[in-house]
């Protein structure tokens, strides 16, 4: 919670602060695609440790890469806009099925990764906006587990909620770059088996960090 009160106070402080920049320079403002690729890691959100005889891996990382959609308009001396990502990724663990001769779990992998939010910035420069965002996310991972030799695969859907941060300079009237920080905390989820079969939703407490540059352009 403590980061969700940061961001909040600092979206504060954006919707009043700068109030004439954003008004008068329109670089920032219009709708946009972008490019996206960086570093994702996946654990727990407890600090309790699993502890277990094969050593099974708590955490993944790996590369996060995609697209993004978003418009921007300039309100009361502020850049406010709506944005939405669809993300893969690399990460997984590095779990050996073969090693789980009872019931395990075998691997797990990162799959699509959804987000649909807002974001709040304000003009450091006339090239460079300072901005914070959040949202809702969903997130797909797929499931090895093994039982008396055999290997089933799964799919487990989280929902959850997505808060960040960034930097966005203009290259020139429509090409930028962008560096952000989000994070990510899923605590609502749903498997999905076999022939469709899906659970009942249940309660989770799962971290994402990711840490991401993009390359877009405004029209």
């Amino acid at each position: 919670m403590n980061k969700g009160l940061a961001l909040l106070a600092a979206g504060s402080v954006i919707a009043f602060a700068a109030p004439a920049m954003a008004q008068q320079n329109p670089t920032f403002t219009g709708p946009r695609v972008e490019a996206l690729v960086g570093y994702d890691i996946n654990k727990p959100g407890s600090s309790q440790d699993i502890d277990n005889a094969d050593d099974l891996d708590q955490s993944m990382e790996g590369a996060s890469y995609g697209v993004g959609v978003g418009y921007d308009f300039a309100a009361g001396g502020a850049l406010l806009g709506i944005e939405g990502e669809y993300m893969g990724s690399s990460a997984e663990t590095d779990y050996d099925t073969a090693a789980a001769e009872t019931f395990g779990v075998g691997a797990v992998e990162a799959g699509r990764d959804l987000y649909v939010g807002l974001r709040a910035g304000i003009l450091a420069t006339p090239r460079a906006l300072l901005y914070v965002k959040g949202g809702y996310t969903n997130a797909s991972y797929n499931v090895l587990t093994r039982a008396g030799g055999d290997t089933t695969d799964t799919d487990i859907n989280l929902d959850g909620y997505r808060i960040g941060g960034g930097v966005e300079y203009a290259l020139d009237t429509n090409l930028f770059l962008k560096g952000e920080y989000r994070y990510s905390n899923y605590g609502d989820g749903e498997v999905r088996g076999p022939d469709g079969i899906r659970s009942d939703r249940f309660d989770i407490d799962m971290d994402r960090h990711q840490i991401m540059a993009g390359l877009g352009y405004r029209f």
